[in-house]
């Protein structure tokens, strides 16, 4: 059997590529192969593909574009689309488990379709090392499914490493108190080659970007080591933590819920804490 992986260039898809190999031989279709991104198309490219090759199961990362595709490409064929699963067993129906509640609560289900639509939650399928999949050529998309589409990029205004790819990040939340505040954590993450991050309050308060924000309406993060400055650590913003290998959190509240779930904490006030870490960095450097 066949199935058709929508593949973006980055680790979610290598994960969601690992669980559709459980289904049968993989094909890919690029993300990159309509440029520039148009929902639309990509799933009409999706929809005339798994036709043609007759596919058993269309998959793709659970990211913001994965599954904004994948619900177009359910709109326009009447399938049920089963998002952000971290299981699936093939059969008749499909067995998938997928987070809810970002990420809080796990769901098992049922899929009753004859082409099940899945996306994989990110980082929670480990990839394996599998040959790359044969990828299949799409067709110039028609203009009617270019409405919606990409008309421009802006940079992270910080230009620094960006949070999806960063093997460090420095987050802080309302606890640093202001904009101005957000200096020392900027001066930690460039000392440590680090990404800089932030919970929604910060972006609600106007303090930082929405590009810099982690959790389930942000970016969902996964590096070798995340800092919490600040940050309660509620479910909206756990939710974006759960690829993290190591949380290190620091907070005047030992019972915070991130505080609670980090693997490492240090108690007291960021405002101090954070220069003296920096501090010591630099001595060592």
């Amino acid at each position: 059997m066949t199935v058709l992986v929508l593949m973006e260039d980055n680790e979610p898809s290598r994960q969601a590529l690992t669980l559709a190999r459980k289904f049968g031989e993989p094909r890919s279709l690029r993300m990159d192969a309509v440029q520039p991104f148009a929902p639309d198309a990509l799933a009409a490219a999706l929809a005339v593909t798994a036709d043609d090759l007759n596919v058993s199961a269309v998959f793709a990362a659970g990211t913001d574009r994965g599954n904004e595709v994948m619900a177009r490409l359910a709109a326009r064929t009447g399938l049920p689309f089963a998002a952000n699963c971290i299981a699936a067993t093939p059969g008749d129906p499909v067995q998938v488990t997928r987070q809810r509640w970002g990420g809080s609560l796990l769901e098992d289900a049922r899929l009753h379709s004859p082409r099940p639509l899945i996306t994989v939650a990110a980082h929670t399928v480990p990839a394996d090392s599998g040959a790359p999949p044969v990828e299949v050529d799409v067709k110039a998309p028609d203009e009617a499914d270019l409405i919606v589409r990409v008309s421009d990029h802006v940079a992270p205004a910080n230009g620094g490493v960006s949070l999806t790819t960063a093997k460090v990040i420095v987050s802080g939340g309302r606890g640093v108190g202001s904009k101005e505040g957000f200096a020392i954590i900027e001066e930690l993450a460039s000392l440590l080659g680090a990404a800089v991050g932030c919970s929604r309050a910060v972006t609600s308060a106007g303090w930082r970007p929405h590009t810099d924000q982690v959790g389930q309406t942000g970016t969902k993060v996964a590096p070798e080591v995340y800092i919490a400055c600040g940050i309660s650590g509620a479910t909206q913003h756990m939710a974006g933590l759960k690829g993290a290998k190591r949380i290190v959190a620091i907070n005047s509240d030992p019972q915070a819920p991130l505080m609670l779930n980090a693997d490492y904490t240090v108690t007291g006030d960021l405002k101090e804490i954070v220069p003296a870490i920096s501090a010591e960095i630099r001595k060592q450097k």
